[in-house]
């Protein structure tokens, strides 16, 4: 049986320290919210509950991104406001994130009103605030895994073959913390 809520929102984040913060800044708000730190996790609540809004964060532990958890999260329910939220932003997962199901991308840091605001939109803005920060090619060779990992619909060992690495490297790769 699902259970179905109007302000039910699903956390998707690993760290524990914000998405305390953000869990309590959310029921604050009359939101219900419910956590997960991985895809399982979150599949796993999926059979239960029946969110209307998802804030899920780009880089998870484990093997799964959080574009797998927007995938699902959209596959469950296409009518769910999902917001991505990262510390990799970049042109390539911000499309990636929004073909996949999102409805908003949000670099972090990002606060509750930021997201609560992305939950709302519907179209693009003119007003976005363009970064001048060069990108790092330790951010490139994030983007561009989490590219291929879309295209091979999640499959680690298929991604690892199509960027010529081995399996393991791509899991460290993808076990590390986040890229500066």
């Amino acid at each position: 049986m699902t259970e179905s809520t109007e302000r039910l929102l699903l956390l998707v984040e690993d760290d524990a320290a914000f998405a305390r913060t953000l869990s309590r800044s959310f029921e604050r708000r009359d939101y219900t919210v419910l956590h997960a730190t991985r895809l399982e996790a979150v599949e796993e609540l999926l059979r239960s509950h029946s969110p209307a809004y998802a804030v899920v964060d780009l880089k998870l532990e484990g093997d799964a991104t959080g574009l797998a958890c927007v995938q699902a999260l959209h596959a469950h329910d296409p009518a769910m406001q999902i917001v991505v939220l990262t510390g990799f932003a970049s042109i390539a997962t911000a499309v990636e994130a929004v073909k996949l199901g999102a409805c908003h991308y949000l670099a972090k840091p990002s606060n509750t009103d930021d997201i609560e605001a992305a939950f709302g939109r519907v179209e693009g803005s003119t007003e976005v605030e363009l970064t001048q920060r060069a990108t790092s090619i330790k951010t490139l060779e994030w983007e561009r895994i989490h590219e291929m990992l879309a295209e091979t619909n999640f499959n680690i060992s298929e991604t690892a073959r199509r960027l010529g690495m081995h399996r393991r490297t791509l899991a460290r790769k993808l076990e590390k913390q986040r890229v500066k």
